[in-house]
């Protein structure tokens, strides 16, 4: 089973919106922490933060490009996530699935 730590570093960093649409932009190529605050109306300290989060889970990877600290995508995918969430789905289906067939099979018995 995945490392319960890993998980929890990639939900929380994608339980927010903005942090969910910088990668969404990061997706489409590189970006000064400028370029990703502009949009969304946000100071540099606070698209930092959100930044610093990503970091942490391995989502993103900043450097230092002159005077601007550039961003991208990093190389911690979500794999880990994708196969917790999967495993869950399974069960989901295997419950609902079972379920089903015991409605299909009290639905002729008279009560």
């Amino acid at each position: 089973m995945v490392h319960q730590d890993v998980l929890d570093r990639a939900f929380a960093a994608l339980s927010d919106s903005t942090r969910r649409q910088i990668l969404a932009r990061l997706g489409e190529g590189p970006a000064t922490v400028g370029e990703l605050a502009e949009p969304a109306g946000m100071t540099l300290t606070g698209m930092k933060k959100h930044i610093q989060v990503l970091e942490v889970a391995g989502l993103v990877i900043t450097e230092k490009v002159g005077r601007s600290r550039q961003c991208r995508l990093g190389t911690e995918r979500l794999d880990d996530a994708m196969a917790w969430i999967s495993f869950y789905q399974r069960v989901w289906e295997r419950r609902l699935d079972g379920l089903d067939a015991y409605f299909t099979l009290t639905k002729g018995i008279p009560e």
